[in-house]
């Protein structure tokens, strides 16, 4: 199936380059655009798009914003399960962590060549976290901050979860993907996947980028 894309950016000339590179990629087709957070709501509510490619700071309504009431409409019932992707400058914006927290699925740097955004938009659209290693170093830095204080005995939810279900949440905090994690616990990806869609549905959490995060406020993980 076609991912449909819509790219979120108060600069046309990123806007457009986007596009161009996007439309030219198999398999993905921007939908649509829009210049701000507030102008990407109302075009999320319009077009339905599988993913968004979402900048963060922009005027009237930033990305930050924008992603928490794109992903709180994409919870309700009957609604397109739209993907925020969010699109950063190298190691400038603050507020990474926040977006995760907000729901966004992913962080991609603008400087990505044509074949790192198209996987991402694909990596995204699959449900899976993308998130690029500089940005990463971020995450790390705020979570080990989260980390200075102790642990709870019993972290909310966590002890809904399985042994086995437990090991895989923080093998996914860890960034290991559904086929990596299969080979460390040899079973089959199948059983992985069903792993996961518990985990997420037990935590009431959204997607793996989400259950990362909650591994990690929960202290389930610590950084190393």
């Amino acid at each position: 199936m076609t991912i449909r894309v819509l790219i979120v950016d108060d600069q046309m000339m990123v806007r457009e380059g986007f596009s161009v590179l996007l439309n030219a990629m198999d398999g993905i087709e921007v939908v649509g655009e829009a210049v701000d957070g507030r102008e990407a709501v109302a075009r999320v509510a319009a077009l339905r798009p599988d993913v968004v490619l979402m900048d963060i700071r922009m005027p009237v309504m930033n990305g930050l914003e924008a992603t928490r009431e794109i992903v709180a409409a994409a919870a309700l019932p009957g609604a397109a399960d739209t993907k925020v992707l969010v699109l950063t400058t190298f190691d400038l914006d603050e507020y990474v962590y926040q977006a995760l927290r907000a729901g966004a699925s992913g962080f991609l740097l603008k400087d990505a060549s044509a074949r790192q955004l198209a996987e991402g938009v694909r990596v995204v659209a699959s449900g899976e976290a993308l998130l690029a290693p500089t940005v990463t170093k971020r995450l790390i830095l705020e979570f080990s901050k989260l980390s200075a204080a102790p642990r709870l005995a019993d972290p909310a939810g966590i002890s809904e979860l399985t042994e086995r279900e437990t090991e895989v949440l923080v093998l996914i905090a860890q960034g290991l993907s559904n086929a990596e994690i299969a080979v460390r616990l040899i079973v089959a990806e199948s059983t992985i996947k069903t792993h996961v869609s518990r985990i997420l549905v037990k935590l009431g959490l959204r997607d793996r980028t989400q259950a990362a995060v909650f591994a990690y406020e929960t202290r389930l993980v610590t950084p190393a």
